[in-house]
């Protein structure tokens, strides 16, 4: 309504397997590949006009900053200096408050065989210090895989975590529920949380003998049967939670995949962050609009969150979310297509 022109991309590879992006949230609007049969399917719930785009809940496909995930209390302390932020979440500030990110009209243009998205985010943009430019380039090669590359740099210390919160459904368009895929996930532990707010305690808490042991393979749904016995899985009314990836080192590694027996579509997840926040769609409800008009339903899609820790402003146990004066913040991940 203000005369801004909002940009839609399309990335296609050899095979016709393609993704589509939008620059209202940097957000990754579909992702069309194969399945057994080589019929092509867009695997990621999103949006198809940009009226659904606007309206739309839960952060789907958006690029999420300036920190994704949840901070305590709305607030961070850097450098001996108090920070109030929104509080969108309850007492807690969620996804970069109230005009994240993923409100944003990103700058944007095709270069190479990439679309890279560009931001420049004040001093004092929902409470954050520092200027910052950031920039997102997406890639989607003949392998079909989708890469993300996040770069940044702020004029002042500050703090910064940012990823992409797509939701994926490897059955493809019209399957109501994920609960048939099969989750692994290579961590031997999780961020412990303190109530239905998922705010960490800073505790690890290992998988060990719990439902957030996903270490194999395992289906989704057998295991969410039995969440109302595990008190975790009560406060995330399913999974919401953040897992502490095995061996991190900052170099790029495979941090989960999910398998769809019925279509026989795979997802391998590769990243250098850290954690990776498995959501279940838990929270999804028919007013969230989709494509072809029709809502999406609670569980229609989960989210693989590559990131660093949620609230990692208040536990100095967690590998630092602080971005300096000058340095570049870098990080990278891929997400692989293929059949089982």
């Amino acid at each position: 309504e203000n005369g801004t022109e909002v940009f839609k991309f399309t990335l296609t590879n050899l095979s016709g397997a393609f993704c589509e992006l939008s620059s209202l949230g940097g957000c990754l609007l579909s992702v069309h590949v194969p399945d057994r049969r080589g019929v092509l399917g867009d695997v990621a719930l999103g949006y198809d006009t940009l009226s659904t785009l606007r309206a739309g809940r839960g952060y789907m496909g958006m690029l999420i900053g300036r920190f994704g995930n949840r901070i305590g209390g709305a607030s961070f302390t850097l450098n001996g200096k108090t920070y109030p932020l929104y509080a969108n979440d309850g007492e807690n500030h969620l996804h970069g408050g109230l005009v994240g990110f993923d409100k944003k009209v990103w700058q944007a243009s095709a270069e190479g065989d990439g679309v890279v998205f560009g931001l420049h985010s004040p001093d004092g943009d929902e409470g954050y210090p520092g200027a910052l430019t950031v920039r997102v380039v997406y890639t989607f090669d003949d392998e079909n895989t989708l890469r993300i590359r996040y770069e940044a740099v702020s004029d002042a210390d500050t703090v910064l975590n940012l990823t992409n919160h797509a939701y994926f459904n490897l059955s493809g368009p019209g399957c109501e529920t994920v609960l048939s895929h099969e989750i692994q996930i290579d961590a031997d532990a999780i961020c412990e949380v303190s109530s239905p707010a998922c705010i960490p305690t800073g505790r690890l808490m290992p998988v060990e003998g719990t439902p957030f042991d996903l270490r194999k393979p395992r289906t989704i749904g057998e295991v969410l049967s039995h969440q109302g016995e595990d008190v975790q899985m009560r406060y995330g009314k399913g999974y919401d939670h953040n897992f502490v990836i095995n061996g991190w080192d900052g170099t790029l590694r495979r941090a989960a995949v999910l398998r769809d027996p019925t279509s026989g579509r795979r997802l391998d997840v590769f990243t250098d962050q850290p954690g990776v926040q498995f959501y279940s769609g838990n929270m999804i409800s028919g007013d969230t609009p989709g494509k072809l008009g029709v809502p999406y339903m609670a569980r229609q899609g989960l989210c693989l969150e590559t990131q660093h820790f949620p609230d990692s402003v208040h536990h100095p146990n967690f590998p630092s979310c602080v971005l300096k004066k000058g340095e570049t913040y870098g990080t990278v991940t891929e997400y692989r297509f293929s059949l089982l």
